[in-house]
Formats: structure tokens, sequence, C-alpha cells
């Protein structure tokens, strides 16, 4: 017993220890909540809803805070504001990736999302330019999807408009973009891989949105010692680390070096181009990695807004009828949605704007880090340190956003009923990390919406001032409540 108390004793004096040489050395930190020795302020945090803590810890310390996740100080950016001047204004400084310790596990520092230094800007660079040779934001990508909107609409014509939980459906639609994109494949919805690759996917974006989760990223050690779903999470990623594998295989067999297939081809020309540097970041890890981080970050995303926007229409009828008004007056029942339709539909525009804002889906997106020593606001920032952007605060910003506890489309409509932008919108987050495929995600996100309504009413099951829009977690990502709905053909 006195052994154990020495040692809580040594830990506390070191912390305090730490505590003392941040403030006074080399750098200087916000203010903040006091924390514990080993626990810091995670007693002041509710995992479920990590972004209402902030909220309430700002309007006690501003909107430049310092939190202790377990030992690890925090810098939170809360508000427009700081987020602006952080992520955008100092956009080069704030380009780190923070500590994420479940993502730190299964990626090694390889790829987009957990990487830094000269892999993260390398892989980076070679992910945008060859999104955008094989089409993202262009006519061949809008073709594409197109294509899958029609698929997604005969897959919805055989329920029959029965209930149905339309969480497979939508996910199968982004996911067979990205497969068009990266393997040059369009996958049946019934193939046994794809089925697998689906469910993987789905299980890994709850996982996310859990509390366990931001446990385990408090406190890492626990990933090692305990069970949890973090386990089931890891296991899923070294299934498609494995499945991807055999598919660089199978393009490394059939490569052609003048003409290039898709997003693995492009890599393996690279790596051939860069063999004789011993330097290159362009290895198999590194494309593994990369596709991964894609297809995560391209496929769940998209789906599950595409799930909570169906859910949010059912909740808001009159929204969806005034849609489907706008859509049979622009482009009627028999021609598909194109992107040229969205400068004319300002309400749809401005709905899918709506959705975003209001599901959303990554209420601090993922840890940004800074790159050297900083001077932030009277502060000194020292290189490393870990920043955390609420991206909630400036999506609920009231001044911005009248109601923003509410579903409101005008929130996006001038007075004149056009659609307006807004600076405060960081669904695709901000700066140097934001969102490497935001041109495509903006391309699905409103023509699969407006294919399905054009299509279909939707019919909930219950009436719809019954129906709950309230994530079940909001951690790492907002995950909507399951449901059924029924899609009755037009």
């Amino acid at each position: 017993m006195a052994l154990v108390l020495v040692l809580v004793l040594c830990v506390s004096c070191l912390f305090l220890f730490s505590l003392w040489k941040q403030n006074n050395g080399k750098g200087k930190l916000p203010p903040g909540p006091t924390p514990l020795p080993l626990i810091g302020n995670s007693l002041q945090l509710n995992f479920k809803n990590i972004s209402k803590s902030l909220n309430d810890i700002s309007k006690v310390y501003g909107p430049v805070f310092t939190l202790y996740f377990g030992m690890t100080p925090t810098v939170v950016l809360h508000g427009y504001e700081a987020l602006k001047e952080a992520l955008i204004d100092h956009g080069e400084e704030f380009a780190g990736r923070g500590c994420f310790p479940l993502g730190e596990k299964t990626n090694k520092g390889h790829g987009i999302l957990f990487s830094n230094g000269k892999t993260w800007k390398e892989m980076r660079h070679f992910s945008l330019t060859t999104l955008r040779n094989f089409g993202m934001g262009k006519k061949s990508m809008e073709e594409c999807i197109q294509q899958e909107a029609h698929t997604l609409v005969e897959e919805l014509r055989k329920t029959n408009g029965s209930p149905c939980d339309p969480i497979f459906i939508l996910t199968c639609a982004p996911f067979n973009v990205i497969c068009s994109i990266i393997f040059h494949h369009h996958f049946d919805y019934t193939d046994k891989d794809f089925l697998i690759l689906i469910e993987r996917l789905n299980e890994n974006m709850h996982i996310l949105g859990s509390p366990w989760i931001q446990v385990c990223n408090t406190f890492p050690i626990l990933m090692d010692c305990l069970p949890g779903s973090h386990n089931k999470f890891i296991d899923n990623i070294l299934y498609f680390d494995y499945y991807f594998g055999k598919k660089i295989k199978e393009h490394q067999e059939t490569l052609d070096i003048n003409n290039p297939r898709d997003f693995i081809d492009c890599f393996l020309i690279k790596m051939e181009q860069e063999k004789h540097n011993k330097q290159t970041e362009f290895t198999i890890e590194n494309l593994i990695v990369m596709i991964s981080d894609i297809f995560g970050a391209g496929t769940e995303t998209t789906s599950t807004t595409l799930r909570y926007g169906l859910l949010i229409l059912m909740k808001h009828p009159e929204v969806t009828a005034k849609v489907q008004e706008e859509i049979d007056c622009v482009i009627g029942r028999h021609r598909s949605p194109s992107m040229q339709d969205r400068v004319n539909m300002p309400y749809m525009d401005a709905v899918v704007h709506e959705i975003q804002r209001y599901s959303d889906l990554t209420p601090t997106s993922l840890p940004h880090s800074v790159t050297c020593d900083v001077r932030f606001r009277n502060y000194l920032l020292p290189k490393g340190t870990s920043i955390l952007a609420s991206m909630t605060s400036a999506h609920h910003d009231n001044k911005e956003f009248p109601n923003p506890e509410t579903f409101d489309p005008g929130h996006f409509l001038d007075e004149r009923g056009n659609f307006k932008k807004s600076d405060y919108f960081m669904a695709f987050s901000a700066g140097k990390r934001n969102c490497v495929g935001e041109g495509l995600a903006r391309m699905e996100l409103f023509l699969f919406l407006t294919t399905i309504l054009q299509r279909f009413t939707l019919k909930p099951l219950v009436n719809p001032e019954d129906i709950d829009i309230t994530p079940v977690n909001r951690g790492v990502s907002s995950v909507p409540p399951s449901f059924q709905v029924c899609f009755i053909p037009i």
C-alpha cells in the first residue's frame, strides 16, 4: 500500500513539474481548467458529447484554452475567429497532425490522415493531383456518379416501398465511386468481397463515434491492456490492408506504364520512377494506408451524411416538398440531375449545406499540431503542441446561423432566395488539412440526394414529429440513430 502511495506521489510531482515547465519555460499555453495527475481534465469532459463540454469550458476560459487529455496538453480552438486565425491565417504552422493514438497504431505514420512532415506533404500532393487527373470535379467524374445514382435508384426500387434500413444501399453508392477511381472497378451490390468491405467500413464508423474511443485516445495504454471495440477497429483495418495489398499485386502484374488505369497504377508508376531514391515516400506501405484513408474518408463520411439527410428530410416534410417542387421545375422527372442544375436550384443547394451543418459529422475534426514554435494570441505554443479545432462552434454560431439548433435551409439563403455561402461552413475542415476529396463529396451529395428525391417519396414509419434526429454518439464522428424508411416511387 505504501509503495502505491509513493508511486502516486511521484507521478503527481512529475505532473506538477511538467505544468510548471510549460508555463514558465519555453512555452506559454493558454489558461484552462486545472488538471488532475494522470487523468488530466477527463472528469470535466463528457465523452459522449465532447462538443458540449468544449462549449461549456469556453464560456469560462474564452475561445482559446488548454485541456489535458490524460497527461497530454491540448490547445482548443473554439469559435470561427479562432479557427480562421489558426487554420487559415496561420495554416502552415497549424498543419501538423496531432496526437491520435488509435490512428497512429493502425497507420504507423503512413498515408495522409495520420502522417506528418515530408510523408504527409508528398502523399497529399500526389493524391490531390491524381484525383483531379481522374476527374474529381470534372464531367467524367460527374458521369460516373450519375451512373452510380442510376444503380442506386434501381436498388431502392427493389424494396417495393417496404420499410428498409438504408445504411447498406447508401454506403454502396459512394463506395463504388471510390472503387472506380482506385481500382477502375465497379462492384455488384451482391459481391461477397464488396459486402464484407461495406460491413467493416460501417462498423468502424460506428466505433469511431463511441465514447470508448475517446477514452482510448486519452489513455492509449488501455488499448494494450484491455479488450474493447478498439480491437475490432484494428482488426478491420488489418483486413483492409490485406485486401488492398492483393489488389496492388494484381495491378503490378498487369501494369502498363504508358496507360495508367487508376489511382493504384499512377502510384506504381511513381514508385518505378523513384526506385533509386533511398528517401522516397512512394512505398507499398504508404500506398496501402493511403488507399485505406481515401476509402474511409471518401465512403463513410458521404454515406453517413446521405443517411442523416434522409432522416432529417423525413422529420421536415415541408422542406422535402419544397425541394421536390424545385426539382420538378428545373429538372423534371425524366432527365438525370447534373451539376449544371445546381446553380438553378438554390433551395436544394441550401438543403445539402444545412444537412452538413446540422449533422455536424466531424464535431472536432482530427487533432492538429503546430509544426514549429508559434506565437498565437499572446501565447507561445511549442512545436508539437496538439490542437483541437471545434468545428461545432463554427456551425452553431448563433450570429451566423440564427437558432443553430434548428434545421433551417434559410441559413444558406439570402432575402431573395438565392444561395448564400458562409465562411463559417467547415464541414470539410479548413486550412492545409482540409478534406482531399471535398470536390468529389460535394458532387456526390448533390447528385445522389437530388436523384433520390426526384424518383421517390420518403415515407417514415412514425409521425414526423416523433422522429428523433439526435445522434447516438458525438465523439470523433456524429452517428445518426438507426431508422427505417419506405421509398415510394413517384
